[in-house]
């Protein structure tokens, strides 16, 4: 049976010109220079090495690999000196076998110390070069984040029977599950959508010969079906659907090889799976199961504040808990592969998954190659992902490309690969804001989103209903999704008079509510995500206030603070946390005799206390305003605000409270405005 060794401890990383240091995985050398400004940030070749202690294992019927989960963004891998493998993407999972590099136990003779002779035969050494440098031919290299280096995921050992389930192949698990199930099929009940007589197929890959026995288990462990064969459907005759955040219900199929002769289990491998189906209407949005499931969610990217990339596994899950808790039912993955710890998170949360790969900004000439490697990586290792309902085949291509032919004839060979390789998603690519909604690439993909930021980077939010309404107009059985908006906000910059551009709090959470409603006027967009969950690293970036950084985020890159227009999405989409929040409440120091107060809530009913005192109660649709009388110069006022249900005298914990205090000044505080740097980059 296999057997799975961490190696994720004792590592020695070196740096050129740099003395080795000792250091555990996960790892990366631009956590700080990777966040700073100035697009700086050191890209090029270390070398990580460690002692590897091989485990006995029987040289005649088992072998030895190497699984890294990721390496940034070229892998070169040695033992003992000698070329173990090669790798080129620095977000998927890859693996090489290296038994025939390991020393052998057996060959002591020469050797007067046996003890040591026999230490010497179990060892070897392991060394891998990370290379995140420019290169012509590897995705990403102009992108609007930064490209960390390192060893940044998990390496392990594996010691499999020499017939196992396939290793070597694109990085999967050679175990590949379709469900097949059709809306006609589905019906209501108490526990949850079903249908009946699902056929699941189940196609393994196995290296050698054997026998293949496939079990389908529901998710108390009962065994739901089981069968023999390499490629076999299985038939549930009462099948539970995996039905997004409402209901995300998850089998487990597990397969086992077994030796021909003696019915020894050889091997054994068991993968997660969701019974769904999904389709993508230009005039109903998406569609779940039969159902309009209308997909309002985030972007990721995975790196935060003092790790880089180099995430743990608690810190995915932080990440899924604050997605869910602002309300959100899809997120994008961009714009490469994320861990798959992080896909097996959004199966349990029942969060849809746009996943993707880094074919950005521009078209490379000779990155056509890699571009395919990265697309059949990610479908063949995340195809049984019930979260991932789309696949993502560019971004924001049209930014730079010159060979606008070899372009279009690389999506076009995109296209193909996914729809041969799964025929069950659909694909998507996002468009640059200034691609015109005629441009070709938009209509190579079976749904389209764009980055659109209109409001921010050019003035005018009312362009966004504009160009809406222009393309459905236009292409009125073209899906047509956001796949970015937003606007740059910081929780330290304020204004009370907030305009475009100026960083503030305030302005970044006017946008939203205009994006917001704005949405509502289009409910027919298959999805919408906003720019981005999280603060991230983008050490190109200089647009006034923190270098290195893109702050459209909702909350801060090192998660500890959310931002108002956090709680505005919470108001638009959680509705099973009651809550209520003060805005501007970091914005403590005003100037003039009144304010305003406002308030964002998903209760129906506000009142608003000053200083102890009750100063009025409003009818809350999400957003609500109140006007304040301030004190004298130098004065205190302490505010609190209740909301609860819409009748005159609630119930006892019924209701929520928030509270906040602000000081009157008699000028403004200069903290509260942009330190301009003298410099003003966009990434590109």
């Amino acid at each position: 049976m296999r057997r799975i060794t961490n190696l994720n401890k004792g590592w020695l990383f070196t740096k050129p010109g740099t003395n080795p240091v000792s250091v555990d995985l996960p790892h990366t050398w631009n956590v700080q220079d990777g966040a700073d400004g100035g697009d700086d940030y050191w890209r090029g070749i270390c070398t990580y090495e460690r002692r590897l202690e091989v485990p006995a294992f029987d040289r005649d019927r088992e072998e030895v690999w190497l699984q890294f989960d990721g390496v940034n963004s070229v892998a070169d891998v040695y033992v003992n000196g000698k070329k173990a493998a090669h790798h080129e993407g620095g977000y998927s999972t890859f693996r090489c076998n290296i038994t025939g590099l390991l020393p052998d136990a057996d060959r002591k003779s020469g050797h007067r110390d046996v003890e040591n002779a026999e230490r010497s035969s179990r060892e070897a050494v392991l060394t891998v070069k990370a290379d995140n440098g420019r290169s012509d031919s590897v995705y990403p290299q102009k992108a609007d984040f930064t490209f960390y280096g390192g060893i940044y995921r998990d390496v392990s050992l594996l010691i499999v029977s020499k017939k196992h389930f396939l290793l070597n192949h694109l990085g999967g698990n050679g175990l590949f599950v379709t469900p097949q199930v059709e809306e006609d099929q589905i019906h209501e009940t108490a526990a949850g959508l079903t249908a009946e007589n699902v056929s699941v197929q189940m196609e393994s890959e196995i290296a050698g010969d054997g026998i293949v026995q496939v079990t389908i288990l529901d998710a108390q462990g009962n065994v739901a079906a089981q069968g023999s064969g390499e490629n076999i459907t299985l038939t549930l005759e009462s099948a539970h659907l995996w039905n997004g955040i409402r209901d995300p219900y998850l089998y487990t199929a597990c397969a086992r090889l077994l030796d021909p002769s003696t019915k020894e289990v050889l091997d054994e491998v068991q993968t997660r799976f969701g019974i769904r189906c999904i389709r993508i209407d230009a005039r109903k949005g998406f569609c779940l199961n039969g159902r309009n499931y209308p997909l309002h969610g985030v972007s990721r990217h995975q790196d935060r504040r003092g790790y880089g990339n180099a995430l743990t596994r608690e810190m995915h899950e932080e990440d899924v808990r604050l997605i869910l808790e602002c309300g959100a039912n899809t997120v994008r993955l961009a714009h490469y592969q994320h861990a798959q710890y992080f896909y097996d998170l959004c199966d349990e949360a029942g969060l849809v998954v746009w996943a993707e790969i880094p074919y950005i900004s521009e078209h490379l000439p000779f990155g056509k190659n890699n571009t395919i490697s990265q697309l059949r990586e990610l479908i063949a290792q995340n195809y049984n992902h019930a979260s991932i309902c789309v696949w993502g085949i560019s971004n924001e291509i049209t930014i730079s490309t010159k060979d606008r032919k070899g372009m279009l004839e690389n999506h076009r060979l995109l296209q193909k690969i996914c729809h041969e390789m799964d025929k069950t998603r659909p694909t998507v690519l996002a468009c640059y804001a200034m691609c015109t909604p005629w441009n070709p690439v938009a209509h190579i993909t079976d749904a389209v989103s764009w980055n659109l930021y209109l409001g921010w980077y050019v003035p005018g939010m009312f362009l966004n209903d504009l160009w809406i309404s222009f393309f459905h107009f236009l292409y009125p059985k073209r899906a047509l999704g956001f796949s970015e908006y937003g606007a740059e906000g910081m929780p330290d910059i304020h204004s009370a008079h907030p305009r475009r551009g100026d960083q503030s709090e305030e302005y970044q959470a006017k946008y939203h509510e205009f994006m917001l409603r704005c949405f509502q006027r289009h409910p027919w967009m298959w999805a919408t995500h906003v720019w981005n969950m999280f603060d991230f690293a983008a050490d190109a970036r200089d647009q006034g206030g923190e270098p290195g950084m893109n702050h459209k985020g909702l909350i801060t890159f090192d998660r500890k603070t959310k931002k108002d227009s956090f709680y505005l999405y919470k108001a638009y989409w959680n509705k099973d946390e009651p809550f209520v929040h003060i805005c501007s409440r970091r914005f403590r120091v005003r100037t003039g005799k009144t304010m305003t107060v406002k308030v964002y809530t998903n209760q129906e009913r506000v009142t608003l206390y000053a200083g102890g005192a009750e100063c009025g109660t409003k009818i809350a649709d999400k957003v609500v305003t109140f006007r304040l009388s301030l004190g004298e110069v130098g004065s205190r006022t302490d505010i609190r605000v209740e909301a609860g249900p819409a009748k005159e005298a609630p119930l006892p914990g019924t209701t929520v409270f928030d509270e906040a205090v602000f000081v009157r000044a008699a000028k403004p505080d200069p903290a509260y405005k942009v330190k301009k740097s003298g410099k003003k980059n966009n990434w590109v």
